[in-house]
This record gives C-alpha cells, sequence and structure tokens, in this order.
C-alpha cells in the first residue's frame, strides 16, 4: 500500500505568545506527508524554488517519504508568515508569497498513479480534479479545502467533492459551503454530494466524523504547552490517511481508529514549532497517546 500526497511545501515564518521561527520547513504537504510516513510509504507532489534547502529535502527522505514528485523550479519556495494570538484557534497571516508555487502543476510520476491512498491538501480545487484524472485505482481519496475555494471557486470545487471519499473542513467551512448553521445538517448535505464521510475539525474542542452509520466524536487531546498550531490539520489529515493505507482499512472501526490516530500525530505537532516535535517522535509514543485518547471518553455502563 502506498500514500499519495499533493499539496504545498513552504517556508513558514511564524509568531505565538509563546516564541517565533522564521523560515521554517512547512506546508500542507509536508505535515501531512511526514506525518502519514509513520504509518506508511509516502509518495510526495509538490514544487519548490531553486532557494530550497538540500538539507530540507534530506530531511523529507529520512521520514522514507520519495521526493521524485517535488519539483525544484527556477525562482523561489513558496512563503507564509503569520502569528497567533492567545486564540490559538485562528492564524493572522502577514504575508503570503506564493512565488513558484504559483505555477504549480501537479503531474504524477508513473508509479504514483497507482497509490490507493489519496490525501488533496489544500490547493485550487481545478489542480485537485487534475491530479484526480491521473490517478488509476484509488481505494480511499480524503480532500481538504478552505474558506477561499468556497468563496472564489465554489463549482470546481463542488465537481472535486463529489469524486471524493472523505472531506475535512472545519465549522465554519462546514457551514460556508452548505449555508447550514447546524453542523449535522451541514454534513449531511456535503455527504449528498459525494463523499461517504464528512470530518468537521473543531479546534481545541475535537473533531466530528459523519457517516451512514452515524456519528463519531474525537476529542482534543489536552495539551499543557502548545507552542505553534501551523500544520495541526494537515498533520491530523496525514495520520488518518496513513492509518487507512497502512491497515488496508475499510471498516466503520477503522476509520473511528483513523480519526483517533490522526488526532494523536496532531497532538504532538503542536508541541513544537514547524517539525521539531515529529523529527524526535517514536512510534511508541503514538501508541501511548492513542491509548491516552481512549481513556479520556471511555467509561462503563452501568
Amino acid at each position: 500500500m502506498s500514500v499519495l500526497v499533493v499539496g504545498s511545501v513552504a517556508l513558514d515564518s511564524v509568531k505565538t505568545p509563546f516564541g517565533e521561527i522564521e523560515e521554517a520547513l512547512g506546508g500542507s504537504a509536508t505535515y501531512a506527508s511526514v506525518s502519514a510516513s509513520f504509518f506508511d510509504a509516502v509518495n510526495l507532489v509538490a514544487v519548490v524554488g531553486d532557494d530550497f534547502a538540500e538539507e530540507n529535502v534530506q530531511l523529507l527522505k529520512g521520514f522514507e517519504i520519495d521526493v521524485s514528485g517535488l519539483k525544484r523550479q527556477t525562482g523561489e519556495t513558496f512563503r507564509w508568515k503569520g502569528y497567533y494570538t492567545y486564540n490559538l484557534n485562528e492564524a493572522i497571516t502577514t504575508e503570503t508569497c506564493l512565488n513558484v508555487f504559483a505555477d504549480f502543476n501537479p503531474i504524477l510520476p508513473d508509479e504514483y498513479k497507482k497509490a490507493n491512498h489519496i490525501f488533496l491538501a489544500n490547493i485550487d480545487p481545478e489542480l485537485q480534479l487534475k491530479v484526480l484524472e491521473q490517478i488509476e485505482k484509488p481505494e480511499i481519496i480524503l480532500l481538504d479545502t478552505m474558506n477561499f475555494w468556497i468563496m472564489n471557486k465554489r463549482d470546481s470545487l463542488i465537481k472535486t467533492i463529489e469524486r471524493v471519499d472523505i472531506l475535512v473542513v472545519n465549522d465554519a467551512e462546514a457551514r460556508e459551503l452548505t449555508g447550514e448553521a447546524n453542523l449535522i445538517k451541514a454534513a449531511s448535505k456535503i455527504r449528498s454530494i459525494g463523499p461517504g464521510r464528512v470530518i468537521i475539525k473543531k479546534g481545541e474542542h475535537g473533531a466530528l466524523m459523519f457517516s451512514k452509520d452515524g456519528i463519531f466524536s474525537a476529542p482534543a487531546y489536552p495539551i499543557e504547552d502548545i507552542f505553534d498550531p501551523t500544520g495541526a490539520g494537515d498533520t491530523f489529515a496525514g495520520g488518518l490517511i496513513g492509518y487507512l493505507s497502512g491497515v488496508h482499512g475499510k471498516n466503520e472501526e477503522d476509520f473511528k481508529r483513523g480519526v483517533i490516530f490522526g488526532s494523536a500525530m496532531a497532538s504532538f505537532v503542536v508541541e513544537k514549532f514547524s517539525l521539531d516535535r515529529l523529527k524526535t517522535l517514536t512510534w511508541e509514543e503514538i501508541r501511548n497517546r492513542y491509548y491516552q485518547f481512549k481513556k479520556l471518553t471511555h467509561f462503563e455502563v452501568e
């Protein structure tokens, strides 16, 4: 089995109430690929500039991520700059320089076209559709998007949503996409478009997964020290799709466990800036936190 991740690789400058970092490795595809790599083989498709440091490439390879699809073009790498207040659920963007990412054209290497599990990170839905047209026989397609695409490329986004198995959005995006204030109604409307499952992220309040089998609520892990929430959503998605690929998951319990493993991965990445926490993360730590998630909500019925 293998995971295909398509999205952005970026250099992030982030400031939080607890510190700051300049030009750290980031981007949706970066966080998702590294997270998924703890569970299965990963193929990465993205674009960087000729200023992208070789040490960053080696870092990705160190997680055993195949970077044959990471294209280097003349110009500068995508850069994002922003900060967080004590409301760590919302990033405030101060500068976005798309650079070579503005001309991103995801052409898959032949061996990537056979990927079973795909994560289409937050990029233009027209590019997401272009990726889907190149995939041969996918088992599970996980899609992320954002309010910008909902507002500006709604028709293309709907066409993309029709073709995926899981849509992951936050609560505000779910409401904006559907016009429904109630998240249960919003998820039902999204599922009527095509996805069998909808996962709605609620930041520090966890996540909800909606399917024909009902609603599954995953708590947010209570963390004492949160340094940088950047990439937490992509880390969640990477852990989810990576787990499903690794276990060849298909039934409801597999998806539930995948959501918890994704939540566990997200709970680790916020403990330090950029990928610093994932660099030292061990499988034993992941497993222990997985079981701690169970303890958060498990109780015996009289």
